[in-house]
């Protein structure tokens, strides 16, 4: 794909690295600037926002609201509701942590099947298996994470009181024809 004038080259050519070494993915021109897709849905991209290079990508809710924080990163327009971030690209100093993020929209959005393909995949070339375990943390930390708010959110629930029906009612009597 060609490059867009807005994204520089590096920003998006290490984007790319990232994105396309994942399974079953590609990339597409969307709304006039690149977007990479597992299957048909789209888990990250880049173009440019106010002026700035930036890419997008979905994370947890939780990870997400702590995130957006940082003065690097915001909720993304239209979508940032449901859990997608905008990060400023211009000034990316750790790819390592950028790599982290998109493996964890690439979880997120990908069917069970090809996040299970991860394993697989990454241990088909030994220079994936820091993203392998980058994966299986991105993973474990997502799991933990949904057993928390389970729990938070069952924690909070009140039981049903026990019915009252009195014992001194007897069933109705039966119809006879």
């Amino acid at each position: 794909m060609a490059t867009t004038d807005a994204v520089p080259a590096r920003v998006l050519a290490k984007t790319r690295e990232i994105c396309l070494g994942l399974p079953d993915t590609k990339e597409t021109m969307t709304w006039g600037k690149p977007h990479f897709r597992v299957g048909e849905k789209i888990f990250a991209g880049c173009g440019e926002e106010n002026g700035k290079p930036v890419i997008g990508f979905k994370l947890e809710m939780e990870h997400a609201a702590a995130i957006i924080r940082d003065p690097r990163f915001w909720r993304a327009p239209y979508v940032g509701h449901k859990g997608w971030v905008s990060m400023d690209a211009g000034s990316v100093k750790n790819w390592d942590e950028v790599q982290a993020m998109i493996i964890e929209s690439f979880c997120l959005i990908a069917p069970k099947r090809t996040v299970a393909k991860l394993d697989e995949w990454a241990v088909a070339s030994p220079a994936k298996k820091a993203t392998r375990k980058r994966a299986r943390a991105t993973k474990k930390v997502a799991k933990v994470k949904v057993k928390a708010n389970a729990t938070k959110k069952t924690s909070h629930k009140t039981t049903k009181p026990p019915s009252r029906k009195s014992a001194s009612k007897r069933p109705s009597a039966k119809r006879s024809r």
